[in-house]
């Protein structure tokens, strides 16, 4: 068994090397930079309005507005969100830290302040683009834009197939090992016990479709949320005098000029730059075109209305979030402890809050992760539904493979974290190409709809 992982991970490895070498930093680097200048950099100038229009409506009846056709836009967020704000958010962060040192967490910072136009842009394609299908319902995501809008059927079909594949590995194989492993260093839960228990909730959840996944997570997503910020911030304020330095090794690990063995000098900026994007692409997707598929079943209307949470679900998932965690592994001392992924999460957090810090890690990691179970499954459902033009089998032998690997990444174990996280980084690399392709290629029209909607708003 040993020699076949071995040989899964050196296949990875080089087509890793590969999906995540200059030529992919260089496409998300320049596409969200490319959409900044375009719009003129609405992440900044537009800041206030989307905080205004997201976070800051909720309790008006407009997000909460659903009809025959779809689901109410919170839902589709909530859905959206139950896919981001996963264990990325947790045991990315910290294997970004182990495998990129602190100066991943500033290249994090930048991925996400360019993915913001990136999201909102792949989502207002999306909501532009998408068809009713046979049931009447609103379907969409990239493999519409490219299809409808580049007209490059081959380049949709291979960007279903590529979600197909993801939603196995990053949406679901990883979150049910960093649930398992979670379990298990904390509360001493058997892998298969975790497994059995996840994989029943799972089942019975996607069996009910886009609606039941959508009403689930519009209830659990506001909660996991606000419940992981508080921890950290109780935890921060403890470690408050050490807060300035930790963001001081942020910036200057960002920049270390540092060369590897017998390489060229570099090395330190190329990998935390490395790590820093494949996690925060792993944290708030932007550019993966997977949450895109979840919004377009909104019953917004305007897409540019729907576009705009894309921004704040980018800033609130890698700007909050992730950067409460890192702070926290950063100012316990946690780094060097020789643990990585949730192991290190619950570890910083147990030091900051001795016997509370690791027991509400644990559990925001349980809550976390099933929630993305829960979205990335909507995610390869639709993926399939385009690739079999929503052939019932097909569906039906989709959703029995995919609650089968809930049960098969909860028995991954702690040894395997580092390959199966290399292998959904490599899956997301592959999902993003086509899907950067598709936005790159229609940028035109989201500079249009952008343009003629706050002409009109502000008028």
């Amino acid at each position: 068994m040993s020699h076949i992982m071995d040989l899964v991970s050196q296949i990875n490895a080089q087509i890793n090397s590969i999906v995540w070498g200059p030529i992919m930093l260089t496409l998300l680097i320049g596409t969200g930079l490319l959409l900044s200048i375009r719009m003129g950099f609405p992440q900044f100038t537009r800041f206030a309005y989307v905080m205004k229009n997201t976070i800051g409506s909720l309790f008006s009846g407009k997000q909460h507005h659903k009809d025959a056709s779809g689901v109410s836009p919170f839902q589709a967020v909530a859905t959206a969100m139950a896919g981001t704000i996963g264990t990325g958010s947790i045991t990315g962060v910290a294997t970004a830290l182990v495998s990129g040192g602190p100066g991943a967490i500033f290249w994090m910072w930048i991925s996400a302040l360019l993915g913001m136009v990136t999201k909102y842009s792949e989502i207002v394609l999306s909501l532009h683009f998408r068809e009713k299908n046979a049931d009447g319902q609103w379907v969409g995501g990239p493999m519409y834009y490219i299809q409808n809008g580049l007209g490059f059927k081959w380049l949709a079909v291979l960007f279903a197939f590529f979600v197909c594949i993801a939603c196995l590995g990053t949406g679901n194989a990883t979150q049910s090992n960093s649930i398992s492993v979670a379990l298990q260093s904390t509360l001493h839960i058997q892998p298969w016990i975790t497994g059995v228990v996840l994989t029943l909730l799972v089942g019975a959840v996607i069996l009910g479709g886009i609606r039941r996944i959508a009403a689930v997570n519009e209830k659990l997503v506001p909660f996991m949320a606000m419940f992981y910020v508080l921890i950290a911030i109780v935890a921060l304020l403890l470690n408050i005098a050490k807060v300035p330095a930790a963001f001081a090794l942020i910036f200057e690990e960002a920049f270390n000029f540092r060369a590897a063995a017998g390489g060229a000098t570099g090395y330190g900026i190329m990998l935390a730059m490395r790590y820093g994007f494949a996690r925060g692409v792993f944290s708030n997707e932007a550019g993966l075109g997977s949450a895109p598929i979840a919004h377009a079943a909104s019953s917004a209307k305007n897409p540019v209305d729907q576009g705009i949470w894309g921004m704040f679900e980018v800033f609130f998932t890698t700007i909050i979030v992730c950067t409460c965690t890192a702070l926290v592994i950063i100012t316990t001392g946690s780094v060097d402890s020789g643990l990585s992924g949730s192991a290190l999460s619950i570890y910083a957090y147990n030091r900051a809050v001795p016997g509370i810090g690791g027991v509400g890690v644990t559990l925001a990691t349980v809550l976390f992760a099933t929630s993305t179970i829960l979205g990335w499954a909507y995610y390869g459902e639709k993926a399939i539904e385009y690739l079999f033009h929503k052939n019932r089998t097909a569906v039906l032998a989709y959703r029995a493979l995919y609650t089968a690997v809930v049960f098969v990444g909860a028995f991954g174990g702690a040894e395997n974290l580092e390959l199966i996280w290399s292998i959904s980084d490599t899956t997301n690399g592959l999902m993003a190409i086509p899907n950067l392709i598709g936005i790159i290629g229609l940028s035109g029209i989201v500079v249009k709809l952008t343009k003629d909607y706050f002409v009109k708003v502000e008028k």
